[in-house]
């Protein structure tokens, strides 16, 4: 069936046979770069109802409660409180769906995340929207789980996935996945890779050996290196991805923009050539710094397109008057997605057949899906680096591939 287009403001659920309803880089586990959000505003607007002194209140008055659970003070206040207001744009843009957000404290702290997803259950919450640490949404989940109550959550670190404990944020697994995906397309059968010896290199090297397994295609070798330290792996590397007559047709290397310079240095010392040997990464290098390095001519990335996320930034600085953090629009389209479910579901709203409806949704960052297991896919573009710039080479697919494909 073909999916209708409304609005961009608003979530749309793509699910077979229904309508459709309402409608880079990463969050802070990963390593990716994130602006500075901007402070909490002084009043609060029409919509939110202010709670008890130092308490965030609510967003709405609606029947169906959903908590918010993120840093409003301590580590991470700045961007909680971006992701807040972003919340309650989408609540706007909705048009005051049937919804009470019960905004809740974690303190940026373990603890604090258990007590204030504790409290807004026993003010009735159905859904926990949040957190955005990991540990946070470990300690989130304990209380949730005992509730019977799902978690939508915004961590990077895939090991905090379970059932009933999704994760709505930009996960690298999906983009090592699309990145080989359409290397191996494109004529790439063979691969070699540089990863850093850190949480997030252990990630993405598992992922990688599994997406080249998956496609049939050879794994010509991988080196590990000291984060910093790149040389003596791109030395021993050297006689796979060097030479006229390279082993390798495709290097892997999920290095952050703080790394890159460092390694893209290492291998044009070690006579390393894009042209006879593609570099490959993930979101991670989608910074307009890194564009204009030399290893880096010809490369190619999987990131989200960023069509959505720009009209969205548009909207949240019309306003609250500044620029969003990249993570924002994973608040905007989980208060989106509850609305939706909310209005279309009656009871079922929250159950996990409708989370994990195969078709999944289409939000600010474009389609995305949650898994049983709690993980998410995305459907993500491919970019392509020339002349300190990018350019699309793939497009983000309207639909995912049916589960397991």
């Amino acid at each position: 069936m073909a999916r209708s287009r409304i609005p961009a403001s608003r979530l749309a659920v793509l699910c077979a046979g229904l309508f459709a309803l309402g409608g880079c880089l990463s969050g802070p586990d990963g390593p990716r770069t994130v602006r500075q959000a901007p402070p909490q505003q002084a009043e609060l607007p029409p919509t939110a109802v202010p709670g008890p002194a130092g308490q965030p209140g609510s967003i709405g008055a609606g029947s169906v409660k959903v908590a918010l659970v993120l840093p409003l003070t301590g580590p991470g206040a700045q961007v909680g409180a971006a992701m807040r207001n972003a919340a309650e744009l989408a609540y706007e843009e909705f048009h005051q769906p049937d919804l009470q957000i019960l905004v809740k404290d974690d303190r940026g702290s373990p603890d604090g995340a258990r007590e204030a997803t504790q409290a807004a259950i026993a003010e009735g919450a159905d859904l926990v929207l949040g957190p955005l640490f990991a540990a946070n949404v470990q300690a989130a989940a304990m209380p949730a789980r005992n509730a019977g109550k799902p978690v939508i959550a915004f961590s990077t670190d895939a090991t905090v996935a379970a059932r009933g404990v999704y994760l709505l944020s930009f996960l690298p697994q999906t983009e090592v996945d699309r990145i080989v995906d359409e290397s191996v397309a494109g004529g790439k059968r063979s691969f070699a890779a540089l990863i850093p010896e850190s949480a997030y290199g252990n990630a993405v090297e598992a992922q990688f050996r599994e997406a080249v397994a998956r496609k049939g295609a050879r794994l010509a070798g991988i080196e590990r290196y000291a984060p910093g330290q790149p040389g003596p792996a791109v030395e021993r590397l050297a006689s796979v991805i060097g030479g006229p007559a390279p082993q390798a047709d495709a290097l892997f290397l999920p290095e952050t923009a703080e790394g890159l310079p460092a390694v893209s240095a290492a291998l044009m010392k070690a006579g390393f050539s894009p042209a006879r040997v593609r570099p490959v990464g993930t979101a991670v290098w989608n910074e307009p710094r890194l564009f204009a390095l030399p290893a880096l001519q010809g490369g190619r990335f999987a990131a989200p397109d960023t069509a959505g996320f720009t009209a969205f930034a548009g909207r949240y600085q019309a306003r609250y008057g500044t620029n969003p953090p990249r993570v924002a629009s994973l608040a905007f389209d989980a208060v989106s997605l509850a609305a939706a479910l909310a209005r279309q579901y009656g009871s079922q709203r929250f159950a996990e057949p409708t989370l994990t409806t195969g078709a999944g949704f289409a939000g600010v960052d474009g389609t995305f899906r949650l898994r049983p297991e709690g993980l998410s896919e995305r459907a993500l573009a491919v970019y392509e680096i020339r002349n300190n710039a990018v350019t699309v080479v793939s497009p983000a697919p309207r639909a995912l591939a049916k589960p397991g494909t």
